[in-house]
């Protein structure tokens, strides 16, 4: 047995009262976390300039003594602000509307983003200091453990009522968390589960290499090609048409009914994408893991080549999150990801193993010892190759082959 964790979501459809209690539990969290945030920052700042000796509310002459005697760093974290909900409720009673636990997860995830902050600082990556949060980026909020009931297709929610939720499939498990997610008109509940499954034996299936690409989504070792779907491309006409319509009506007032319509216009666009490209994912890696035992693929850093001249077809591709499912969902079905040194996979020969340079637009494999495949193929062969060779390497953890 092994101990994994678990998300559920699921649809819910809250009435019109249950609708304006959690718009102001969003908005209530989201002015939460902005002042916490103004507080750090602010804090942060007065230590700074005091220990600089400027900007000291009109004292002059003092910066000898500061050098002399530096104040210590201010504490704040998540403890210290937490200590002060209390004292907010009493100041701010509308507070009050809004479940202690959810306000306290306000404060943790901003502690979160401190630390992720300071950690990416040390390892000289780019730091990405906490935002403040606009109406529209402030799109969740989570009960840490209690406040919620599920029975049934009913979820009772403290400070807001009970919703009906669309349940489209058994929650196993130990619920951990609750969380609320709004987006664009539609909501969503997703249960964090901890939970063990028995690890199944390997199943008889074969053994492949795969090679992601443009041209096409997936090039196998055994000569399938899945096609490139492209929904962004595809809705990109559709996107910009009403991107176009909404960058109009932001020109006017706040409030006007006029600017809703296009905003949704655009989110709604977005979110099927979003969805295609999920469903399509969850799809192919569902199909491989059950028809492969062994899967190799390239240890791809996404990240990097979604910040080159292929950035959009790269994002559009959605490889990082196909790849996670593959992950995933290997682990359940009896089969296993093999990641591989993806080095000059598409400069290899699969058959005699020089490696020659290729331009990107040359799309055929030619060698001198007469290998003559698409370039793509080549590259999937090379990377079977790896696969194959990394799990010979570890006898005791790989399956038979």
């Amino acid at each position: 047995m092994k101990a994994i964790n678990k998300a559920y979501k699921f649809r819910f459809y809250p009435s019109k009262v249950a609708q304006t209690k959690l718009d102001t539990t969003f908005r209530l969290c989201r002015e939460l976390w902005n002042a916490a945030l103004d507080e750090r920052r602010s804090a942060y700042e007065q230590w700074r300039k005091f220990n600089t000796g400027t900007e000291i509310i009109g004292v002059v002459g003092i910066e000898g003594v500061l050098r002399d005697n530096p104040s210590p760093k201010p504490k704040i974290n998540y403890y210290t602000q937490a200590n002060q909900l209390a004292e907010i409720k009493e100041i701010y009673p509308e507070f009050k509307q809004v479940h202690s636990q959810v306000l306290q997860d306000v404060l943790k995830r901003l502690d979160k983003a401190f630390d992720n902050f300071f950690r990416r600082v040390k390892a000289g990556e780019t730091p990405g200091y906490p935002r403040f949060k606009g109406k529209n980026r402030f799109n969740s909020v989570t009960f840490p453990q209690g406040g919620w009931s599920l029975s049934n297709d009913k979820l009772s929610l403290s400070k807001i009522g009970t919703v009906k939720v669309k349940l489209h499939r058994e929650v196993l498990g130990k619920v951990k968390t609750v969380t609320l997610k709004k987006d664009g008109n539609q909501w969503y509940v997703i249960f964090s589960v901890e939970t063990e499954i028995e690890i199944p034996a390997f199943h008889e299936g074969g053994v492949v290499g795969i090679d992601l690409g443009i041209e096409h989504f997936a090039n196998l070792s055994n000569g399938e090609q899945v096609d490139n779907p492209r929904f962004f491309r595809k809705a990109q006409k559709h996107l910009a048409k009403a991107q176009r319509k909404w960058d109009k009506v932001k020109q006017l007032k706040k409030g006007n009914p006029l600017r809703q319509k296009p905003g949704k216009v655009v989110t709604r666009a977005h979110r099927k994408v979003r969805n295609c490209r999920a469903d399509f994912a969850h799809k192919l890696s569902k199909t491989l893991v059950e028809t492969y035992r062994l899967i190799a693929v390239e240890n791809l850093v996404i990240k990097a080549l979604a910040a080159g001249m292929l950035a959009k077809s790269v994002n559009d591709a959605g490889w990082g999150q196909f790849l996670q499912m593959l992950n995933f969902k290997a682990e359940n079905a009896g089969s296993r990801v093999v990641v591989v040194d993806p080095r000059y996979t598409s400069q290899t020969c699969p058959e005699c193993g020089i490696v020659r340079k290729k331009e990107l637009s040359e799309r055929w494999h030619s060698c001198e010892c007469g290998c003559e495949m698409h370039r793509d193929r080549a590259a999937a062969l090379v990377i079977f190759s790896r696969g194959l060779a990394t799990v010979r390497n570890q006898p005791l953890e790989a399956p038979a082959i």
